[in-house]
């Protein structure tokens, strides 16, 4: 049975199409580029919104190329779909590629990234015609991105452990901080100068902190607990690092 048969059989949405949107015609690859484009271009603007560094035209490009790819490997009858594996290598290339390394010692992009590789994937499935697939991963992805960072930020706020990016006016303060930090109910996991700003002449620092009073487990945010680290006069600028 090949694989057209198959989806004919198994895909509620080519039953709804009907057998044209399984087969392999001028009708059907340009149905399955455009559902490639509007998908892909769906995700890319959520991205864009929230101004990561691949936006929009890099989702339609990703998803658009492996649909291609895919599309070309049935119409050769390729037998182990070499276009479409060399197609997920180039993806997960240029996802690494897109991840940024900042100067407060965060890997930036990650999830954009895997974006990147989950939309490749998305596109391989609307070349071979999987349609329902198709539908039901893009909906998936779709609340990944824009739906569970709200869920992702609670838990984070719940947690007892987080990491501060810490700059402060002088060397010197670094022991008063550390004072203030251990007699509010924190304990410092770890403090590292920051290598970004080595010999400029700033005091920065990653401070990864586990909150070790009740109190504070009970009644205070990472939040507010930053803030009140904010309005000590030594402190230049404070915040939690995602």
């Amino acid at each position: 049975m090949n694989i057209i048969s198959e989806i004919q059989i198994t895909d509620p949405v080519v039953h709804l199409l009907g057998d044209w949107s399984a087969e392999l015609n001028g009708w059907s690859i340009g149905f399955r580029i455009l559902i490639a484009l509007v998908l892909s271009a769906i995700i890319g603007c959520e991205r864009s919104s929230k101004r990561h560094s691949a936006g929009l035209r890099t989702f339609m490009l990703v998803c658009l190329a492996s649909t291609i790819g895919m599309l070309i490997d049935i119409y050769v009858g390729a037998r182990y779909y070499f276009i479409s594996a060399a197609i997920v290598v180039g993806s997960a290339t240029i996802c690494v590629n897109s991840m940024i390394y900042s100067s407060k010692n965060q890997i930036r992009g990650l999830t954009t990234s895997v974006g990147l590789w989950a939309v490749a994937i998305i596109g391989l499935a609307i070349g071979a015609g999987l349609y329902t697939a198709t539908l039901i991963s893009f909906i998936a992805l779709l609340f990944c991105l824009s739906l569970f960072p709200k869920f992702e930020r609670y838990l984070k706020d719940r947690s007892n452990h987080f990491e501060m990016h810490l700059e402060l006016k002088s060397s010197s303060n670094l022991q008063a901080f550390v004072t203030t930090i251990r007699e509010l109910g924190l304990v410092i996991d770890e403090i590292e100068a920051n290598p970004a700003y080595v010999n400029s002449g700033m005091s920065v620092y990653s401070v990864a902190v586990t909150i070790n009073s009740k109190e504070l487990k009970k009644y205070k945010t990472h939040i507010e607990i930053i803030e009140a680290l904010r309005s000590l006069d030594y402190v230049y600028y404070l915040e939690e690092m995602n």
